[in-house]
């Protein structure tokens, strides 16, 4: 796709991202893909629900060239869902709380002028492949796709209470909500079925990851890959609150992995059951039991190309 040929892009903006205090950055977005001859569509309405209706309108009205997101993990997770198969490039400017997509793509995260300038350079060169994951639940009440990671158990936890307060704002709300959540913190039975062998475990988490990260920079799978056609299965076995808290600094760092009690491995399918609630993409899923499965290569991305160094 060539920034000399004038495109039709979607621009999507979630004016809830980071709380509004970026609200300015999808106007920033729409001049600077105008200015370099594109037509724009920029869609912002009051929900995500009709954000979502009127952006499934317009992928059917006529074709795109160009899908772009302003916001965060929501968004992406919105966009998942939309584009997956369709062979319409994704591009993202970062503006949400989180941003563990981007950060995965690679995509400057706090400073919207670079992130357009990637997004702009990006458009001069074919769009990027990577996978997608699946989640079906079995009652087929669920289908929805995922771009990050799907988890449930602590996290999830930590998601559900963050969601019931109303202070205080931003990412401190999700920091209250691990301290609270660390008052009850007991593992769970989890029933699974990884590419067809039946296992049980006690865990305190267990997450199905596309991307290396999930709450806004923790490194829970460091050498997952976008587009190897896998997800990394991330299992944290039962532990007293005084080792969480001495590992879970090291979570940031991607040095847990070294842990004994932290397992990772890579697969096409896992079924999870608990009694837990998935979140993916920091989007509330629903209740386990749920399937989960890779899509390899369903979503295309305007992203920079994955660094060598960092393939497995």
């Amino acid at each position: 796709m060539s920034a000399r040929t004038p495109r039709h892009v979607v621009v999507a903006v979630n004016p809830a991202a980071s709380f509004g205090a970026r609200r300015s950055t999808g106007d920033q977005v729409v001049r600077a893909l105008e200015s370099a001859g594109h037509r724009v569509t920029r869609v912002l309405e009051s929900s995500m629900a009709r954000l979502e209706a009127r952006c499934r309108e317009l992928l059917v009205q006529e074709p795109l060239d160009a899908f772009v997101v302003v916001g965060g993990d929501g968004m992406v997770h919105l966009a998942s869902g939309l584009l997956a198969g369709t062979g319409v490039p994704l591009g993202l400017v970062p503006s949400g709380t989180g941003n563990d997509f981007a950060r995965g793509l690679g995509i400057p995260l706090g400073d919207p002028q670079r992130a357009v300038a990637v997004l702009l350079e990006a458009f001069e060169h074919p769009a990027r492949t990577i996978d997608a994951g699946l989640i079906r639940a079995e009652d087929g009440s669920t289908e929805r796709r995922f771009a990050g990671v799907l988890s449930a158990g602590f996290d999830s936890i930590v998601n559900e209470r963050a969601n019931a307060l109303r202070w205080p704002r931003g990412r401190q709300r999700y920091n209250v909500a691990i301290l609270l959540e660390l008052l009850r913190l007991r593992p769970r039975r989890y029933d699974l079925v990884v590419d067809g062998q039946r296992r049980s475990v006690e865990a305190l988490l267990v997450s199905v990851a596309n991307n290396t990260s999930l709450g806004g920079g923790m490194l829970i799978t460091p050498k997952a890959l976008l587009d190897d056609g896998l997800l990394d299965l991330f299992i944290v076995a039962p532990m007293g609150r005084l080792s969480f808290l001495r590992i879970f600094p090291r979570v940031f760092a991607g040095t847990h992995v070294g842990d004994p009690r932290v397992s990772i491995e890579r697969v096409h399918r896992v079924r999870m059951d608990a009694d837990a609630v998935g979140y993916a993409d920091g989007e509330r899923v629903g209740p386990l039991p749920l399937d989960v499965r890779v899509e390899p290569g369903a979503l295309r991305v305007l992203a920079p190309p994955a660094p060598e160094p960092a393939r497995r």
